[in-house]
């Protein structure tokens, strides 16, 4: 699969995933069909009154998609799915949708439900609402419609709705790694290394650009001293102590300079992939007593929603193919050698905690097997 994604000459697939995404952030419909049906699905955090009865119109009684981990916290039961889909009670208007959707709010209404869990098979359409929500960095819940399938492309025409597939949505981030392409790239001087270039890449959607930071000049023949940096704007820029980030980030930078040469790519995955809106919600819960994981899942997001192959593509256009990696999370070790790229090494990366990171720390150690 990889390879045809590769040489698909077709950017039709990205640009149709790249409208929903954008209509979901508007608040507007769209229209997802797969081999086994076809919805009308909307962000359940950008719904209003207006915008349900609208749904209402185009197929069938609307219900409420969550992930599994966002029904189990709110004791529903579970199936064996990854999206479970809640029936839409009478007593349920939109705003406790919209709260049912946002884990903030638990706390200040813990006595909800109880809630009816619809049965039978769920379709790709519907998974893939969900997929298509965490892309656009919302709150990974919809509401969705479902409709017929040959009718499909007529209701999305009548209603100037963008339509996708399902599988182009689940394919989105691998096809939209292979179409990252280099722009602009300066000399950079930086405090702690003078003699740093920094090239960035763009991605397809035309979102925000990754960066490589080459510092010195690495031989292209040897395993190169690298590290990847999820941005992070709370740690990296403004200092927070909730994270070991901008620790890690200008530890990084000292320890490749002091080797005499090597890469940090900074990327475009800001809280562990789950994007700014939704980490600043995850702090909120960790203040009310969740950990870090925790709080992520409550949200209905898996621990990490990273992906991996962006880095490896980078690298190879870089002219790297094997790296020494600065890190202590295995998984980054592992997504780059699914990717193809040989991590020889695992150089060490840590930095002592202090009393607001601490908890953060060791969940990451005995959580995510991080090597703290």
């Amino acid at each position: 699969m990889t390879a045809d994604i590769k040489t698909d000459p077709d950017t039709k697939s990205l640009r149709r995933v790249d409208r929903a995404i954008a209509d979901l952030r508007r608040g507007l419909p769209v229209v997802i069909h797969s081999e086994n049906g076809a919805v009308v699905a909307l962000s359940t955090e950008m719904a209003f009154d207006a915008e349900l009865e609208k749904l209402a119109a185009m197929g069938e009684a609307p219900f409420l998609a969550l992930t599994a981990h966002r029904a189990n916290v709110l004791h529903i039961k579970p199936t064996g799915e990854n999206t479970i889909r809640v029936k839409i009670e009478d007593w349920m208007d939109v705003p406790l949708m919209r709260a049912l959707a946002d884990a903030t709010h638990d706390l200040d209404h813990p006595f909800r439900g109880p809630f009816t869990r619809l049965k039978g098979a769920v379709s790709k359409a519907c998974e893939g609402s969900i997929k298509l929500a965490k892309l656009a960095r919302l709150l990974p819940s919809t509401l969705v419609s479902e409709i017929d399938a040959d009718t499909a492309e007529d209701l999305a025409a009548n209603e100037d709705l963008g339509i996708l597939h399902a599988s182009e949505i689940f394919q989105y981030d691998e096809r939209a790694a292979f179409q990252l392409h280099p722009v602009a790239g300066a000399w950079v001087p930086l405090q702690g290394s003078e003699n740093t270039h920094i090239q960035s890449f763009r991605p397809i959607d035309g979102g925000i650009e990754h960066l490589a930071i080459l510092i010195g000049d690495p031989n292209r023949h040897e395993p190169v001293l690298a590290r990847l940096h999820s941005e992070c704007f709370t740690g990296d820029l403004i200092g927070s102590l909730k994270c070991d980030c901008g620790e890690q980030l200008r530890g990084a930078i000292k320890a490749i300079a002091d080797e005499g040469s090597g890469v940090l790519l900074y990327l475009a995955q800001e809280g562990r992939g789950i994007g700014l809106i939704n980490k600043l919600r995850a702090y909120k819960l960790q203040k009310d007593g969740f950990d870090t994981i925790d709080a992520n899942e409550r949200l209905g997001f898996d621990a990490d929603e990273r992906v991996f192959r962006p880095a490896a593509e980078m690298l190879k256009h870089l002219g790297f193919n094997k790296v020494r990696l600065m890190t202590n999370n295995p998984e980054k070790v592992e997504g780059l050698d699914r990717c193809g790229i040989d991590v020889v090494e695992r150089v060490v990366h840590k930095f002592p905690s202090n009393s607001h990171n601490e908890l953060y720390l060791a969940t990451k150690r005995k959580k995510s097997g991080h090597y703290l």
